[in-house]
């Protein structure tokens, strides 16, 4: 029929199988309405036009193109979408040659086992093509009605009438366990055509089906292939060829296929899904007996230990001691006397230069108008800022500084002034939106922190969200602030008699900086002033930092390395700091560079993310030379995968006077600092050492050196020595901080006088982070003084090195297995299409599920990639990570480009991805689920129990119906006779009888309001009459309330001196 429709009939005409189905295809679009009758004669025609030159209606220029063999074509098509994805590019901090090699090795191991590939969910109704029919095992995954990678031979048996078919499509499907983990919103057509090698009575058999197929109707859903089944085991098997097809014919019943133990099923739902779904659901209504079990944990199976699992073999490490801090006999006594000295004895020195979005500098800051403007806000916040006639702020209250990243100057003026008020400083983004990701946290810790007033500039405050009356809106979440600008034109000018105690530095708290946890609470560090100066002067001794140096700093200057180096310790030396924001480097990637080269600064201060965006763009430009520099300060060398960067920087500009040990990775957290920096050779520093590691190995948390020759291996550069004046050992992650072997991956934890004090408000958690003991293996404490936990996953190598191979943060525990969020992210952008990815933006976290971590997957995928290679990729990553770290993907999901909730400076905002994710609310675009590759604790059978504990007796009373929970008082005894009191059955005759025998027991005490007890006795007269009780009467109806007491006919009133006033009043 859909050949008749061109005007020519195709029974003459020989056409190849995956014509035909395209051809079906084509007709199920066009009965569903997918497509108009002009857009399928088009699409038909093309497809005709190869083998039917005298089509009716056809340019012949569509028959000239659709000669080309379709070998060709598919090259073409490919080369040209390699073209088109040259102009992205992939996220190089994750880049590594070297595992970028095993991954392909990896997956050219699945190739050679011949694994089928993971196509997408097809559409309800879609017609197929005859092709290899396999049975299904625990091997290999099922296969697709349309897109089976694999190709094979076609049974030659005859067709004769559709009758024949039918059992035939009926035995095939029945015994084609189909299983599904992939879904999609949509779906989208495709296949791979038969092997040409296809017999003549194959053609013609499958010509045949083809005609059968277009002709019937399908009721049934398609089912896709589970891509996943394979990634456990790869065990395969001879298996008989017989042909299988796609469709279902009409009336046929889904509830033929069935699993294993014989329950039915859908056949869009793999066996295993829907044997974990029975499992968990069954029985709805359990017996009575079933609920004598005392805890769901006994429900699980154990994962068990594998008992060839790699064992830490070395001795235990000992406190590693770092250098001592030297003495210096000029040192300020803090920092403020610092800035006092540079601001008044080198007033015109530089101290800031700011720059805008062009590269060009706007401001030059010195040290004598920082010193001036920081007055004149301390004067302001404690004197001119009033609240009913008292000061808005005292000393030690909180205040937060709400600087845009273009804007160093003003932030600087802003933090210092507040360090001159004794005021505690707590620098926080910009809120551009009420629903900015984290900025709910922030307002939490704002809240906790009791701050009311926010400092910020005049062109920050408007571009703030406003509200009708045009004041700042209230963001969710924060507390009601008062926003002052502190442009020059607000400030006063202090009197002659008013001077800034610049005290010492001390235990007192400086400033809070805030950090966001794996869960996305946000808590702030508190810094103390003692700290803060020894944490400059450590600085200042391992980078050996030198008056009038100059500095480019292209990190946050609000927190981290950034504050640290560019406006605290820069201060100390008297040094020069070229601030670039984070705007300019969107828009010139070698900005900093530049600036390097015309300042002819001695130290940058960078991320590896900068240095991948500075090779993208080194092209453009030639005339640079980084011969000036001295470190090249790489701030995130706790990232393993910063090596990579660092590589190819260092290969690229070495021609260009970088040296290679001006490359100086470090390690640092909020907690402690900096932990840890590689120190250039001319500061005594040993050099640089790179550890080749075995991925396998480090899951368990045990060191073992591999080659780079093997698949899973990792390699990681240290990050230099350990702080000067610190002492730094490695313990136990989970449970008692003990002490870990030399061959041991543990966190590391460092006792200094330049670390953070607490979290703020928050002892309980202080004292597990801040106040860590680290212990022997027999339970001896290694020092009196606490150690504060950083956070940082490693371990110290040969030279005393330190190596880090992960954060807390970043830590996924599977199966007892550790995984690094940043080594799967390194192996999915190391997955082809290399260009798949939308600029590397891939969020790797997980959830719990049946009380164990499983992994998520999140990746933005291009605007213009298809349906079909966003499985193909997500069924290479799910092969790559199960080969490269023996872990199975619980879900890979891809969404839109620049959906993802964004960081500050842009990246990805981890927490907030994760709370999308479990709320609903990502809206992925393709989904891809594998529960049955990494679930492996189900349920186990429900046994008879052979003991009941409590628990469970006191579930099974209840659900018995028994009432276990109530109170019964003491039974009624007959009286005695001796016992008087108690055969007085009414009240009035029991006061008389205690009034008669114990006239002098007081019978209740009366507080009067000179707060003196009166003590009223039962007189042993006592006449008790019949009385009737009544509200005392109302102020304000007093004449109301009067009558209602005459009515009762009352021979006396007992009331009070204060109410018996009220009834004689008129």
């Amino acid at each position: 029929m859909a050949a008749e429709r061109g005007g020519c009939s195709l029974e003459a005409v020989p056409l190849p199988p995956e014509v035909r189905e395209s051809l079906a295809e084509l007709e199920l679009e066009l009965s569903e309405g997918d497509i108009t009758q002009k857009g399928y004669e088009k699409k038909r025609a093309k497809l005709l036009a190869r083998y039917i030159p005298l089509i009716q209606g056809v340019d012949p220029s569509l028959q000239t193109e659709n000669r080309v063999p379709g070998s060709s074509q598919a090259t073409a098509a490919v080369s040209k979408q390699q073209k088109s994805r040259s102009t992205n590019s992939r996220d190089e901090r994750f880049r590594s040659d070297v595992h970028t090699e095993a991954v392909q090795a990896a997956l050219a191991k699945y190739k050679e086992r011949k694994m089928p590939m993971p196509s997408k969910r097809r559409s309800v109704l879609v017609h197929s093509s005859v092709e290899t029919y396999t049975p299904p095992d625990t091997s290999s995954a099922s296969e697709d009605e349309g897109s089976l990678r694999r190709q094979g031979r076609i049974t030659s048996t005859p067709f004769q009438s559709h009758s024949n078919v039918e059992p035939w499509l009926n035995r095939v499907i029945q015994g084609s366990s189909t299983s599904s983990s992939a879904s999609s919103t949509s779906s989208h057509p495709g296949g791979k055509p038969a092997a040409a090698s296809n017999t003549a009575t194959a053609t013609t058999a499958a010509t045949v089906l083809a005609d059968l197929m277009a002709h019937t109707q399908l009721d049934n859903h398609s089912a896709p292939p589970d891509v996943t089944t394979g990634l456990v085991e790869h065990l395969h098997h001879e298996r008989p060829q017989v042909a299988s097809v796609r469709g279902v014919p009409r009336g046929y019943n889904s509830s033929i296929l069935e699993t294993a133990d014989g329950v039915p099923v859908n056949s869009r739902v793999s066996s295993k899904i829907q044997q974990l779904l029975n499992t968990l659901k069954r029985p709805k209504r359990p017996p009575l007996k079933e609920f004598f079990v005392d805890d769901f944990e006994e429900l699980l199976e154990v994962q068990r230990p594998d008992p060839n699992q790699p064992k830490p073999e070395g001795n235990q490490m000992n406190v590693l001691k770092g250098e001592p801090l030297g003495v210096v006999t000029n040192w300020p006594p803090s920092l403020l006397a610092a800035l006092q000295r540079w601001g008044t004895t080198q007033p015109k020195a530089p101290c800031l230069t700011a720059l805008d979005t062009t590269g060009k500098a706007i401001y030059t800051l010195t040290y004598g108008k920082l010193w001036s403007r920081s007055l004149k806000l301390a004067y302001t916040l404690l004197n001119k800022l009033t609240t009913k006639n008292e000061p808005l702020l005292k000393p030690g209250d909180r205040v937060a500084l709400v600087f845009p990243n273009s804007d160093p100057v003003m932030f600087m003026v802003a933090f210092y002034g507040c360090l001159l008020a004794e005021v505690i400083p707590v620098p926080i983004e910009v809120p551009l939106t009420r629903k900015d990701a984290g900025s709910q946290q922030i307002g939490f810790l704002l809240g906790s922190c009791g701050v009311t007033l926010a400092l910020t500039t005049d062109a920050c405050q408007k571009g703030l969200p406003k509200a009708q009356t045009g004041e700042v809106v209230t963001f969710k979440g924060w507390p009601r602030l008062i926003w002052f600008v502190i442009d020059g034109k607000h400030l006063a000018k202090p009197t002659k008699d008013w001077h800034p105690q610049v005290r010492d530095a001390s235990a007192e708290i400086a400033y809070i900086e805030y950090k966001t946890s794996k869960e996305g609470s946000t808590v702030g560090i508190t810094i103390s002033h003692a700290s803060m100066l020894a944490h400059c002067h450590a600085l200042t001794q391992a980078c050996g930092y030198s008056e009038a140096e100059t500095l480019t700093n292209v990190l946050d200057f609000k927190r981290d390395a950034g504050l640290w180096h560019g406006v605290l310790t820069s201060v100390m030396n008297r040094m020069h700091v070229i601030s670039i924001p984070y705007a300019l480097m969107k828009v010139n990637p070698l900005s900093w560079i530049q600036k390097v080269c015309s300042y002819k600064a001695r130290v940058a201060l960078v991320k590896s993310r900068d240095m991948h965006w500075s090779l993208l763009a080194q092209r453009d430009q030639r005339d640079v030379s980084l011969s000036s520099l001295r470190m090249l300060i790489v701030a995130d060398g706790a990232n393993p995968w910063s090596i990579s960067s660092c590589d190819a920087f260092l290969n690229v500009f070495q021609s260009r006077g970088l040296r290679p040990e001006v490359i100086c990775p470090c390690a640092s957290s909020s907690e402690a600092l900096t932990v840890a920096i590689r120190r250039p050779p001319e500061l005594g520093g040993p050099p640089p050492g790179k550890a080749v590691l075995s991925m396998n190995c480090l899951s368990f948390g045990v060191i073992r050196v591999d080659t780079e020759e093997k698949l899973s291996v990792l390699t990681v550069q240290d990050v230099g020595q350990i702080m000067p004046g610190a002492n730094v050992c490695v313990v136990k992650v989970d449970g008692t901080p003990y002490l870990c072997k030399a061959d041991e991956v543990g966190e590391i934890c460092v006792n200094s006088g330049a670390t953070g004090m607490a979290y703020f408000g928050l002892l309980g958690i202080t004292r597990n982070v801040f106040e860590a003991i680290p212990v022997t293996a027999s339970g001896v404490p290694v020092s009196d003084q606490p150690f504060t936990r950083t956070g940082l996953l490693g371990f110290v190598g040969p030279d005393y090195l330190v190596f880090v191979v992960g954060k807390l943060d970043g830590l996924m525990t599977v199966s007892g297995r550790r995984h690094n969020a940043d080594d799967v992210v390194a192996t999915a952008l190391a997955v082809e299409p290399m260009k798949f990815v939308y600029r590397g933006r891939i969020a790797v976290f997980s959830v719990t599920v049946l009380h164990d971590d499983r992994i998520v997957l999140v990746a933005e995928q291009r605007p213009d990639a298809s349906e079909e290679d966003s499985f193909q990729w997500m069924s290479r990553v799910l092969q790559a990570i199960d080969s490269i770290h023996q872990v199975g993907v619980y879900c890979l999901a891809l969404v839109p480009a620049n959906t993802l909730p964004k960081a500050p400076l842009g990246g990805i905002h981890i927490s907030e991805t994760k709370q999308r994710f479990l709320e609903g609310a990502l809206h992925p675009c393709n989904v891809l689920m594998c529960p049955h590759t990494c679930v492996t604790n189900l349920p186990k059978p429900r046994q008879k129990q052979p003991d009941v504990g409590p628990a469970s007796m006191i579930v099974g009373n209840l659900v018995a119906g028994k009432r276990i929970a109530q109170a019964s008082g003491r039974d009624v005894t007959q009286l005695e006779d001796n016992d008087q009191a108690r055969k007085f059955l009414y009240l009035a005759d029991v006061l008389q009888w205690r009034a008669q025998t114990t006239p002098d027991h007081p019978l209740f005490l009366l507080l009067n309001s000179k707060v003196v007890v009166q003590p009223v006795f039962l007189e042993s007269d006592c006449n008790l009459g019949k009385m009737d009780t009544s509200q005392p009467p109302n102020r304000l109806k007093v004449k109301a309330s009067l009558p209602r007491l005459d009515s009762k006919k009352m021979f006396s009133v007992f009331t009070s001196k204060t109410g018996l006033s009220l009834l004689e009043s008129p």
